[in-house]
């Protein structure tokens, strides 16, 4: 293990965070079987739309996933109030999900912040919410006008995301049905709108539900980064955000480096 990876394994492998499940300060590797490959997901603040998106597409391939001898473990910016939010609305298990108030894990291995301008006369918190409307607008967050566009125009070299019998509530929107988005291009890939209509979904959650998912907005602009280790600890794969939607390597199918041999 060269000294990199031997310094991210070392980082991770003394984190102890508190665990949503049961509010207890535990070591994040608690419970994981030796044999297995770890997935460690550092998210940004619980809230994100990284985060949400992320652990949509691992809910959506949990069996498969689980079926790999992988466990999964994730730690977000916030509180246990937000990661019981989070959690009931996208599934995830909550004795896998830790919580990092202020991103100091993050830091540690060294993760992207994101822009962190200090305005005059702005707080912390309002100069984060400054720092990421810029971000938004593609300005130190790369990638992100372009991941944004490929959510209203689709994605040939992706899957279809939302089944024909499946209906979607994304306020201010009208209840959808899979099948609508047909009219937008067909079936068995992602179709012009679909994955925007989850994206407004996520964001509906989170408005509605603000003071509980980000309890402190300080962080907002932190990205996060995934880290994946072989069954004996070495780092096989890492990725490490580098703006807002940036989550995956692959956007199309952000898990295919879970099963590419």
């Amino acid at each position: 293990m060269d000294n990199l990876n031997s310094k991210t394994y070392e980082i991770l492998s003394q984190t102890q965070r508190q665990r949503v499940s049961d509010g207890a300060i535990a070591n994040i590797f608690d419970a994981c079987p030796s044999a297995s490959r770890k997935l460690i997901l550092v998210l940004p603040q619980l809230g994100d739309f990284d985060s949400l998106e992320y652990i949509w597409w691992i809910q959506r391939e949990i069996d498969r996933i689980k079926s790999e001898g992988i466990v999964i473990r994730a730690i977000g910016i916030g509180n246990r109030q937000s990661g019981q939010y989070f959690c009931k609305f996208t599934g995830f298990d909550e004795n896998c999900l830790f919580i990092d108030p202020t991103g100091e894990l993050h830091r540690q291995l060294n993760l992207y912040t994101g822009l962190t301008t200090k305005f005059p006369f702005l707080s912390a918190g309002q100069s984060a919410w400054v720092n990421l409307m810029l971000m938004c607008a593609g300005i130190g967050s790369q990638g992100t006008l372009k991941e944004v566009f490929r959510g209203y125009r689709g994605d040939r070299h992706a899957p279809q995301l939302i089944g024909d019998q499946e209906t979607i509530k994304a306020a201010p929107l009208p209840p959808l049905k899979g099948s609508f988005f047909q009219w937008a291009g067909g079936s068995g890939f992602q179709r012009p709108f679909e994955l925007a209509t989850l994206r407004l979904r996520n964001m509906a959650e989170v408005l509605g539900n603000w003071q509980a998912y980000v309890p402190d907005a300080s962080y907002m602009t932190q990205r996060g980064g995934t880290f994946l280790f072989d069954t004996d600890n070495h780092l096989i794969y890492e990725h490490r955000d580098r703006g807002i939607l940036g989550f995956a390597a692959n956007p199309s199918y952000p898990l295919s480096f879970l099963f590419t041999p």
